[in-house]
């Protein structure tokens, strides 16, 4: 019984303390805070700058591979480094495209990992007009070798 009676005292004054008026008006209604997206944009950039980001000019596209077989396409993207904090940032439109769509142009930026599911996307599409996407006659390079020659002797002994 005395521990009901403590409780009511506790939430009287928890209550009390909500109220703005006398007794029996209204309490008081939480403040929503509305954010906006140039809000936040407003706090990474500050966030970046704390961190030393330089701007990198000249890159008119990047690619992003995920591990489904998709690619996140930034066109002429806007791309930030701070190599003390290992930080990079990419702003700009991203589309999320299929690894197909990107194939001619996008061949050179695969690398061992993406040439095998390249390799398996390949077999797996279905032959048009009696061909395959790609030949079979393609060995792509699945490991690459190692250095095991000192190449700066050779270009001495051309030098000479």
């Amino acid at each position: 019984m005395k521990e009901s009676v403590m409780n009511q005292e506790k939430l009287a004054k928890l209550q009390a303390q909500v109220r703005i008026g006398g007794k029996g008006s209204a309490r008081r209604k939480k403040k929503v805070v509305h954010r906006t997206a140039t809000a936040d944009d407003k706090k990474l950039q500050f966030s970046l700058k704390k961190l030393g980001v330089n701007n990198i000019s000249g890159i008119e596209e990047v690619n992003m591979f995920t591990n489904q077989g998709t690619v996140i396409h930034f066109n002429n993207p806007k791309v930030q480094a701070s190599l003390a904090a290992n930080t990079f940032t990419i702003t700009g439109h991203a589309e999320t495209k299929q690894l197909t769509e990107m194939l001619p142009g996008i061949l050179n930026q695969l690398g061992a990992d993406s040439l095998t599911s390249l390799r398996r996307l390949a077999e797996a599409l279905p032959k048009q007009d009696g061909h395959a996407f790609l030949p079979h006659s393609i060995n792509l390079p699945l490991v690459v070798s190692d250095l095991v020659e000192n190449f700066d002797e050779a270009s001495k002994d051309e030098a000479n």
